[in-house]
């Protein structure tokens, strides 16, 4: 009982104000954004599938936070909309807030993502991919 209070109490959904559109569209650039069909995507010798390159225990993971979404199984991460559901309710789940940073590596690396070396890079492509598309957006509306 008092695990369960406390990983409820360590869960971070996205405050309000965060712009998930982009923090999404930044991971989704650096899983697959040189692939013709991001959404049909298979990486790590076919453990990961879509846009999000999302593994089963990923999938896993976010289903447990969120049970409305085993209702569609793991192959539906092919799918763009569903799969945005499973990596918001994953980092909802372990990222301790909602920086770039975090997110990439929590993405990234797992629940210890943030902590983890192997991860810096990763970071420092979803932090370019971020800030570029909020470039973008600038330039778009001047």
């Amino acid at each position: 009982m008092i695990a369960a209070l406390l990983a409820a109490a360590l869960v971070v959904p996205p405050p309000a104000g965060t712009d998930t559109r982009r923090i999404l569209d930044a991971l989704r650039q650096v899983e697959t954004g040189g692939s013709r069909d991001p959404d049909r995507a298979v990486g790590d010798d076919g453990r990961a599938l879509g846009a999000y390159q999302i593994h089963r225990v990923y999938w896993l993971d976010a289903v447990e936070h969120e049970p409305s979404l085993k209702a569609r199984g793991y192959e539906a991460v092919t799918d763009r909309a569903y799969a945005e559901r499973v990596v918001l309710a994953y980092l909802s789940r372990y990222a301790r807030d909602w920086s770039i940073d975090t997110i990439a590596r929590t993405h990234n690396g797992g629940p210890k993502g943030i902590a983890k070396r192997a991860t810096d890079g990763y970071a420092v492509k979803a932090r370019r991919a971020f800030d570029a598309i909020e470039a973008t957006k600038q330039r778009s509306t001047t």
